[in-house]
């Protein structure tokens, strides 16, 4: 019997150019030698033709269309009269294999919970990665309002339905643990996010910079708090600060104030094998969250990334990585003061390109590879 997995991602596969967690765990089992296949279901604002997806092009990526284009409509991948029909037609393609295949359904986002009760599945997995019915930015209308209950409703549902549940931060485990009753919470299990320490551990050569850059490498999004940026930059003209990646801030003010600084460089979205070469430009790496319960929930894939590379690193209002706080690696704030920003990295400043510092980071990723996790979890779903 070979292994047959079918995982709902939160969009199409080359949505905003980036590769998180879903797009590595996809790969990952497509390379085992026990796949059969890997179908990637995701909802997307227009029809797509179905498709071979990732690096090996051995993905196949089945997407079910929204109601109407625009992003208010969105709601009906929550709703299961908007998508049954082409869930139902998966489930017919797949029902053949019932028996004769294992059968894995992977949900890595809340929506379209309908499709695990289509099929006999042998195992369904709840890849939770972040609090999806919290505000990103702490705020929120009451359409949003609305649409997040209908987020909340359908995640209940999963989490109901699953037979194992992996979460990415402590905090994310423990309200996992909340919706579940006793019986089934020892189901629940915390992996957190990993590294790709082949693309980031291996040595390369660095830029020197005679000066402190400090660097964010990711989406450009409302949970980060733009506003610390500028005062740092501002109280600091002699640091650069280099922000690399999509701009999903929607037209955020705060953001446009940031981008007047000087001292303050954007490069927009980079392949994911460029991504190196813009971390060797970095000194001090910035993980600046603003304070929200979304963000309580937050494991960010650039920690172990910064480590990997050797560099050291601060997060800011990112709880579920406080318990790796390490003098010359990395250190957690709680505060959004500017001020105490610039002391935690003229902290980590004298100890940047100390040979030792860099050596200890680098060990440390290393046992954060993804293939370790990723097969920390595919082992626990093969004893389900």
């Amino acid at each position: 019997m070979k292994d047959i997995h079918v995982i709902v991602g939160a969009g199409t596969w080359q949505l905003d150019g980036l590769r998180y967690r879903r797009h590595r765990l996809a790969e990952f089992l497509a390379s085992q030698p026990e796949t059969k296949h890997v179908v990637w279901i995701c909802p997307s604002p227009k029809r797509f033709a179905d498709r071979k997806v990732g690096e090996a092009e051995t993905i196949e990526q089945w997407t079910i269309t929204d109601m109407l284009p625009h992003k208010c409509f969105r709601f009906t991948r929550y709703l299961s009269f908007f998508h049954k029909r082409r869930l139902s037609e998966l489930a017919r393609l797949l029902k053949p294999h019932v028996g004769y295949d294992h059968l894995y359904l992977w949900y890595t986002f809340p929506g379209f919970s309908k499709l695990g009760d289509l099929l006999q599945w042998d195992c369904v997995i709840y890849d939770r990665s972040d609090l999806w019915a919290a505000p990103i930015s702490g705020r929120m209308s009451l359409t949003a309002k609305l649409r997040r209950r209908l987020i909340a409703n359908s995640e209940r549902k999963i989490v109901n339905r699953a037979d194992m549940i992996f979460c990415t931060s402590d905090y994310l485990h423990h309200v996992t643990d909340l919706e579940l009753p006793a019986g089934k919470r020892n189901h629940v299990v915390t992996l957190e996010n990993g590294v790709d320490y082949v693309l980031f551990g291996d040595d390369k050569s660095e830029a020197q910079n005679t000066g402190i850059v400090l660097g964010y490498i990711g989406g450009i999004k409302p949970k980060l708090d733009f506003a610390l940026l500028r005062a740092v930059a501002r109280r600091k003209p002699d640091w650069q600060i280099l922000l690399v990646g999509p701009d999903g801030t929607q037209g955020d003010p705060d953001f446009s104030r940031l981008l007047e600084e000087n001292n303050v460089r954007w490069i927009d979205a980079v392949p994911p094998e460029e991504v190196p070469h813009y971390m060797s430009q970095i000194s001090i790496g910035l993980m600046p969250y603003k304070a929200s319960p979304y963000n309580n929930a937050v494991f960010p894939l650039k920690l172990f990334e910064f480590l990997a590379s050797g560099k050291a690193a601060v997060g800011i209002h990112l709880p579920s990585t406080k318990k790796y706080e390490q003098a010359s690696a990395y250190l957690c704030l709680d505060s959004s003061d500017p001020e105490l920003l610039i002391q935690a990295c003229e902290h980590l400043e004298s100890v940047v390109r100390d040979p030792e510092a860099i050596h200890a980071r680098k060990e440390f990723a290393k046992t954060k590879d993804w293939p370790i996790i990723f097969s920390a979890m595919l082992d626990r779903v093969h004893e389900e």
